[in-house]
């Protein structure tokens, strides 16, 4: 008789290769990244080069997509931390939520290019003698094209949170560190994951705008794809071959981005959902699969944190907020007087030191301009609603068969991300033509130009939305053998509402951004141009007109800011009250 081999030595022979090949791919992972931080760092110390030459050769295409890839994801990490913070913040405090909403509502309805005069001159005066202080001005202005829907998306989620759960943390004594990693950040991961990617598709929106731009009198041009783009799309005449080979390596980018990144993470967060019953189709990722294989070198790092978690739990568990057992109403944090007052003093003199300077600044408008602002306000004002309104019609019902129909996820969710992806910017020039061709006018054509920019928040949350609805509840609408209208209307849209009012708020401010290219375009020689605010921006800028470019800026945040009071601040409430996951 045969004796088989000990169970501990089966496996050895057969995870042993797949393992090693694990340990070397890691490897040569970290040691790219390694020498792309070296290369990086050489390049930011050297001499500031505001005008940098941008070849139209083939072979200076990886160079160039490697400093923009490192600009936005740079300027993502930036945007992480912040919007994990700022959505937190404004989350637990009530004293400042309602103030920190409306920094949020005025912040992501401005501009990039209004950002950019201010925050460009800062960075190269506090930075100066280098080309780090003008890589890290392109880097904050690409993310202030990536932060403000990650920011909503927290703090959407963070109020969404069922009562039940955040009780029974308090009944197992969590500190604010354990309730945040295990409850609040899974809760939120798969928002706040599907919003990243529309941030990053939003920060290669913001990246042609952002590596060459107009200031004064020069003409700043970093070295990047979206400079390379811009260069090859606006020569006289147009070099198509080089636009072609440009946009082939925007897709090879963003394509090994979806596999290698965002793919894991989204089979990854699938762990998150918050169901009662295990749905009986998981979403999965080779890549993912790969990394969870056994792998000495993944195996290190997770040893270390687990050793140092478990030796931060046991030092909080003795701490006194651990040891008793906190009411719900102690989730509002007791904040003090005096950094609050301290706070509001300080922002008090800033405001009025703004207010002066502007004062200053806005007193060379005259009453014509004002009539050509406001005029232009309203034309941008329809397009913009317009273009929700059309997003909206095919986002929802694709968002919804895409986040619930196992079948058709698979093979729409990688190419929606694939479109998605491509900056909507790397389109204008093409649709210009088209619409020049056809002899349709900018003022209708800036329409789908805009739709571009915004459609993608609202399908991204709609799929988010959709993810998130627990198996058991879908399972309870087929027991009761719900009609398809009473699946629409008592299952999908108020399990969807949260995600859709995060996505319609952040596709509103996307839209008024988008208007600063879709109303004002070149074209080889020629600017073709239409009535609207975001032509007025763009229009100002370069030509150095500091006034219109402030008030058009002020103008623009108004509008956006009392739309969300009046409408988009009152559907959030409900969807905290009336549509919240509970039991």
């Amino acid at each position: 008789m045969n004796t088989p081999p000990p169970l501990g030595r089966q496996p050895v022979s057969s995870a042993r290769p797949r393992s090693v090949l694990i340990d070397v791919a890691v490897s040569l992972c970290l040691l790219a990244l390694f020498f792309a931080l070296i290369q990086t760092g050489a390049y930011w110390l050297s001499k500031p080069l505001p005008e940098a030459h941008i070849s139209h050769s083939i072979g200076a295409l990886p160079l160039y997509a490697f400093y923009s890839v490192m600009r936005i994801g740079i300027a993502y990490l930036l945007s992480l931390v912040f919007a994990v913070g700022y959505g937190y913040i404004a989350a637990y405090n009530p004293r400042v939520e309602a103030w920190m909403i409306a920094v949020l509502d005025i912040l992501q309805s401005i501009p990039v290019l209004s950002f950019l005069p201010g925050v460009m001159l800062a960075m190269m005066a506090l930075i100066p003698g280098h080309q780090m202080g003008i890589e890290f001005g392109s880097i904050i202005l690409i993310f202030t094209g990536q932060v403000w829907n990650m920011a909503f998306s927290f703090y959407s989620s963070l109020k969404s949170i069922p009562r039940e759960m955040v009780e029974a943390s308090r009944i197992f004594r969590y500190s604010a560190w354990q309730r945040f990693w295990q409850l609040e950040l899974p809760f939120s991961a798969i928002g706040l994951i599907w919003n990243s990617i529309m941030s990053v598709a939003g920060g290669w929106f913001a990246l042609i705008a952002c590596e060459t731009f107009p200031l004064g009198n020069l003409n700043f041009r970093l070295p990047g794809l979206g400079s390379y783009l811009q260069n090859a799309a606006f020569s006289d005449p147009i070099d198509v071959h080089g636009l072609i080979w440009g946009m082939i390596a925007l897709i090879l980018i963003i394509v090994a981005t979806d596999q290698l990144i965002w793919r894991p993470l989204i089979a990854w967060s699938d762990k998150f959902k918050f169901e009662q019953v295990e749905s009986s189709r998981r979403i999965t990722s080779p890549i993912l699969t790969l990394l969870q294989r056994p792998s000495a070198v993944l195996r290190l790092p997770q040893r270390a944190w687990s050793s140092m978690e478990e030796r931060m739990y046991k030092r909080l568990s003795k701490s006194e907020t651990c040891r008793v057992v906190q009411p719900l109403d102690s989730d509002k944090r007791r904040t003090g007087l005096l950094i609050p007052s301290l706070l509001g003093f300080f922002a008090t003199l800033f405001v009025v030191w703004g207010g002066v300077q502007a004062y200053h600044l806005l007193h060379a408008v005259t009453w014509a301009d004002m009539r050509l602002l406001l005029l232009s306000a309203g034309a941008t004002y329809l397009r913009v609603n317009a273009s929700l309104l059309i997003a909206a019609l095919w986002t929802i019902p694709v968002g919804v068969a895409i986040g619930s129909n196992p079948r058709l996820a698979p093979i729409l969710q990688p190419i929606t991300q694939l479109i998605a992806s491509v900056p909507a910017s790397a389109f204008f020039p093409v649709m210009m033509m088209l619409m020049i061709r056809w002899g349709m006018g900018l003022g209708y054509g800036a329409v789908g130009l805009m739709l571009l920019g915004t459609q993608w928040y609202i399908l991204f949350n709609v799929i988010a939305g959709a993810m998130s609805i627990p198996s058991d509840l879908k399972e309870a609408a087929a027991v009761y053998r719900f009609t398809r209208w009473q699946r629409w209307t008592r299952l999908i849209l108020p399990g969807i509402f949260p995600y859709l009012v995060t996505g319609m708020v952040t596709a509103s401010g996307g839209a008024w951004n988008a208007s600063i290219l879709a109303e004002y375009g070149l074209l080889g020689s020629r600017t073709y141009q239409t009535v609207g605010l975001g032509a007025q921006i763009t229009a100002a800028l370069n030509a150095n007109n500091l006034s219109t470019l402030l008030l058009a800026t002020i103008l623009m945040a108004a509008i956006v800011v009392t739309t969300n009071r009046l409408v988009w601040r009152r559907l959030y409430r409900l969807a905290e009250t009336r549509y919240k996951l509970e039991g």
